[in-house]
This record gives structure tokens, C-alpha cells and sequence, in this order.
């Protein structure tokens, strides 16, 4: 059988921030190979995947031996003469022999390179381009990309406590307009902030690093730089916040805004971000409150999540089971999905496909520490996703993705569709008109 697996090897290699990660190799009877890169992230959910590291002093404890040598010995004897086009058996042995919930004992970052590698070696052998593979001949569109403008949080040593200002173009014709429409915001914010004296530099995910004195400041400025780039905010650009409110959870049920000055429990935090939304031009939150506190989520989809599009992330950790949780609860309407967050490509699938079938939105995410990989390009586009997010417009493993995706709206042709508004739950909908 051409897609029988024959070979399976793991090396270390670097990611954005110069730490250690994992690239896997899957190798078929057919001579195909398919490769992937395992990215990291800043702020992680404590019910994710978990990235075996070696600890220690070396790299900062950050090194990826162990998990290279989970790739090279036990997964590659365990996944040879299997079907690698068996997606989900592949996955399925690789979480079994791992045996714990969160697949710590091999390894996330193993299994997500692997995982993936397998998924682009069978669409290798089938001669055919990832996204093709995926589409399996359905019509699917490019997706809406989330792009961030201003990088704060654990992205940008905390100098805004919300963690990422993005904007999106869900009027643009093409995916091409809108990375055209994005370039001219990018441009326009960095000088406003030299202009201003407020730029710092780059934080991780390639955004301006600014030096706002709050976080409403950092809003107005977005805005501004909108309209200096001569488009309109709240018609053509809209602004999207990834607020990552576990990184702003003291422990006790309070939020602690430390650029505000200001300390809320979760009522307050909740009417903190819907005065926002009530006073910008604001279509997407993310993560308004922590990690566990649903009922918190479900008070903020009650406040604003008729007006925008209301993201678990840390929340929901690309997990199929508690993304039908908080639909259950009312709290939300869409999932970030990242595959590394599931730790393998089947995963990943279940927790966008239940957000599908509750008419909940999903957005295909890469992570703050990343690599060239471009596998997400093409995930968010076979998988129809509607949407996507990579981090800003700088930074060669940021643009490997954007690239990609021009690549990808090129190959479809005459049947090239971007997903633009369709890519909104109806809720969030009305907000456009």
C-alpha cells in the first residue's frame, strides 16, 4: 500500500524565539514524505497538551531531547506498517501508548509533529496539495484572517494587560485584499507610534510593541491608525481583542488590569470589556475571563455575545468535550483551535467539527512561539474553518502562513471564495450590518 508508514524521524530544531522544538518526518512505501514543526506557546491553558521539555539548565530547561527520542524510538516502532491515510488510528495509538489525559508522558509536542507529518505525507501520496487532501473535493473557502496590530500580554513583557489588538476585514473581496487592506494598518500604526514617541519595538507575534498608558489608549490608537491608513474603522476594518483573562486572574476571582491600575471581580471585569465593545468598533473578543470560570463566560456571552464573536481559547483548549460544555452553559460562540493545544490532528478536527455542529464559529490559530510551518494555511482552509489566526503581518514565520494562503486562493482559481462575513456564527452577524 502506498501510504504504508516505513520511516518516522525526529530532530530538534529552533522556533521563533530561539527556543527548541520538534520536527518529525514521516516517510511512506511510496517515497512520499511529509514533514511538520511543532509550535509552542506563551500563555498556555492548564487543561492543553503538555510539551515534554528536559528541564534542567541547558536552554533554559526548554531543550526537546526526550521528545525527539520519543519520535525516534517509541512512536516510530509503534506507527511502522501502519496506513498513515488512517488519520485518526494513527492518532488514536500514539494518545494509547502515551496513557495519560494531557499526553505528558510523550509529549504534545511529539505527537502534534507527528501527527501532522502523517497528514502531509498521505496528501504527498496522493499527489495532491494539503488543503485539497482535506477538502476531499467539497467546496471550501480561504479563511478570514485575524491579524494583530498591537502585541501586549506575555507577548509583549505585559506592557498592555490584553494580550493581543487585531483587526480583521470580513468586507474584503479576497484574501489578498485583505492582507492589502491589513498592510496599510500596519504601516499606518508604526508611524503613528514613532510619531507619538510610543514604539518599543516587536513583541513575540511580529506586532508593534507600543508604550500605552492604559489599556483604552491602546484601543483609541488602533482606531487612529485605521483612519490615518484612509480606511474606515467599524466599516471596513474592524478590531478583534484576544484579552487573555487567565493571565490577568490573581488567584482569588480578581482580575488585575496592572496598566489601569485597576482590580475587578468578575462582574466588573465582565462590564469592563462590554463598555468596549459598546464604544469601538470591536466584531471579536477572546478569553474575557479565566480559564475556569465558566459561569463568568456565560455572563459575558449574556452581555455582548448578540455583538460580537465571543472566543474560548484557554477555556476550551481545542477540546471537543468542553467546547459542548459551554455550549450547554451559554458561554460563548466559537473555539480557537490549536492543533498543538490537542496534541494531534484528530483532536483538533473533533473540537472544530462540535463547534460546527452547535453553529458556533472556530478559528484555526497558530501560536506566539512558532516556526516556517505552514500546515495551519491549509488546515483552516480544507477544514472550511471560516477563520484564521497567525500572529501580525511581520516576522518570516508569521508571513510563511499569509504567504501561504495567497498561494492557496491562487491555486483555487475562478473557484476561489473568501469566507469574509459568512465566516460568523448569526449571532455575531448583526454586528456588520
Amino acid at each position: 500500500m502506498k501510504t504504508t508508514i516505513t520511516a518516522v524521524r525526529g530532530r530538534q530544531i529552533w522556533d521563533s524565539r530561539g527556543r527548541p522544538t520538534v520536527e518529525a518526518e514521516v516517510m511512506l512505501a511510496s517515497g512520499a514524505v511529509g514533514r511538520a514543526m511543532a509550535p509552542a506557546g506563551a500563555s498556555r491553558g492548564a487543561h492543553e497538551a503538555i510539551d515534554l521539555r528536559d528541564g534542567g539548565d541547558r536552554f533554559g530547561g526548554m531543550g526537546v531531547e526526550r521528545a525527539v527520542a520519543a519520535v525516534n524510538g517509541e512512536i516510530a516502532a509503534l506507527l511502522a506498517g501502519r496506513d498513515a491515510a488512517d488519520q485518526a488510528g494513527l492518532d488514536e495509538a500514539m494518545t494509547q501508548a502515551d496513557g495519560t489525559a494531557n499526553l505528558a508522558r510523550l509529549g504534545g509536542n511529539a505527537t502534534v509533529a507527528v501527527s501532522l507529518a502523517g497528514l502531509h505525507a498521505t496528501a504527498a501520496a496522493e499527489g495532491l496539495p494539503l488543503w485539497a487532501h482535506l477538502a476531499a473535493g467539497r467546496k471550501v473557502r480561504t479563511p478570514l484572517p485575524e491579524i494583530q496590530i498591537f502585541g501586549g500580554g506575555a507577548h509583549a513583557g505585559r506592557r498592555t494587560d490584553v494580550q493581543d489588538f487585531m483587526i480583521m476585514t470580513p468586507r474584503a473581496a479576497t484574501i489578498r485584499e485583505a492582507f492589502e487592506i491589513t498592510a496599510d494598518v500596519f504601516r499606518a500604526a508604526g508611524r503613528l507610534m514613532e510619531q507619538t514617541g510610543r514604539l518599543a519595538g516587536a513583541a513575540d507575534e511580529g506586532g508593534w510593541w507600543p508604550m500605552f498608558s492604559s489599556n483604552e489608549d491602546a484601543l483609541s490608537a488602533l482606531v487612529q491608525a485605521i483612519e490615518m491608513s484612509g480606511h474606515r474603522p467599524g466599516e471596513d476594518v474592524f478590531i478583534s481583542l484576544d484579552v487573555a483573562a487567565n493571565e490577568l486572574d490573581s488567584g482569588d476571582g480578581r482580575y488585575r488590569l496592572g496598566l489601569d491600575g485597576s482590580e475587578f471581580g468578575r462582574e466588573a471585569m465582565v462590564e469592563r470589556v462590554a463598555d468596549w465593545v459598546r464604544r469601538y468598533p470591536i466584531l471579536s473578543i477572546e478569553d474575557p475571563v479565566s480559564q475556569d470560570d465558566l459561569e463568568g463566560f456565560a455572563m459575558a456571552t449574556q452581555a455582548y455575545g448578540d455583538k460580537v464573536q465571543l472566543i474560548g481559547d484557554d477555556i476550551l483548549v481545542t477540546n471537543a468535550e468542553r467546547v459542548r460544555k459551554a455550549a450547554a452553559a451559554n458561554a460563548g460562540n466559537a473555539v480557537l483551535v490549536k492543533v498543538n493545544q490537542a496534541g494531534t490532528v484528530t483532536r483538533a478536527k473533533a473540537a472544530l467539527d462540535a463547534s460546527k455542529a452547535l453553529g458556533w464559529a472556530a478559528i484555526v490559530s497558530a501560536r506566539s512561539g512558532e516556526t516556517e510551518d505552514v500546515s495551519i494555511a491549509h488546515l483552516a482552509t480544507g477544514w472550511d474553518a471560516g477563520q484564521i489566526k497567525v500572529g501580525s503581518f511581520s516576522r518570516s514565520e508569521r508571513m510563511a502562513k499569509w504567504n501561504e494562503l495567497l498561494r492557496i486562493e491562487e491555486a483555487m482559481g475562478a473557484d476561489a471564495v473568501f469566507a469574509g462575513p459568512s465566516a460568523f456564527a448569526a449571532s455575531v452577524a448583526a454586528g456588520l450590518k
